[in-house]
């Protein structure tokens, strides 16, 4: 079974996820999905991960080039934007399961016409890793929604290393999860009939799962929740 996992532009954190994504089973191959490829590789694939990263370009969502931190943002992407619009376009149309995390999250919810906040000013001191070192904080899953199913429970502890979030939900979303300070932490599609499946989350389940946490449904569950969803695919 093959996954694409768009690059997150560092060696060690992209070996992060494949780590976490192929964990014990030898019947998983990472394939590695960069700007620089071709985006019809994905349709090679039996599921996708969009992974985290640099800032989406506003153009994006129609947001000012200028803002809070924009400075850090010179790092901008455009052609691994417009690679990884490609990569969800085709994924969609192949009904191949998608999970996205962190950058992944925002770059669905702009791709599905929503927004983001640019930055959380005061928030950054409860989201924002410092240096190397992730946040740790609380999140609360939605009842009924695909998450609480995956998680098991209403209440967890989630990393974090983000300074912007999903401002306006993006089209044929729901929200399920968020922090204590109404950050949204996570979102599926509100109506899952017809459509591929799909989780996003703004937390990084793949360092959860390196640095070992004790709370493993924020990261173990969801891991093999998308991997059984990918088999049955293949299948």
């Amino acid at each position: 079974m093959k996954i694409g996992l768009t690059f997150t532009g560092y060696g060690e954190k992209h070996q992060n996820y494949v780590k976490w994504l192929k964990g014990r089973d030898r019947d998983i191959d990472v394939i590695k999905l960069t700007a620089e490829g071709d985006p019809q590789e994905i349709r090679g694939c039996d599921a996708l991960v969009l992974s985290g990263g640099v800032d989406i370009h506003p153009a994006l969502y129609n947001g000012p080039l200028v803002y809070p931190k924009s400075d850090q943002a010179k790092g901008w992407k455009r052609r691994r934007d417009d690679f990884e619009r490609s990569v969800f376009d085709h994924a969609m149309e192949r009904d191949l399961p998608i999970l996205g995390v962190c950058r992944g999250l925002q770059l669905i919810n702009v791709l599905l016409q929503g927004t983001l906040i640019q930055d959380l000013g005061e928030g950054d001191a409860r989201h924002e890793s410092v240096g190397d070192m992730d946040r740790v904080h609380p999140v609360t899953l939605e009842a009924g929604s695909l998450l609480y199913e995956i998680g098991g429970r209403d209440r967890g502890e989630a990393n974090s290393a983000h300074h912007q979030a999903i401002g306006r939900l993006g089209e044929g979303l729901m929200v399920n999860s968020r922090a204590d300070d109404g950050t949204i932490e996570g979102i599926e599609w509100q109506d899952k009939a017809n459509k591929p499946w799909m989780l996003a989350v703004q937390w990084h389940p793949e360092r959860m799962f390196t640095n070992k946490f004790p709370d493993r449904h924020l990261y173990a569950a969801i891991r093999d929740r998308f991997i059984a969803e990918a088999k049955q695919r293949k299948s």
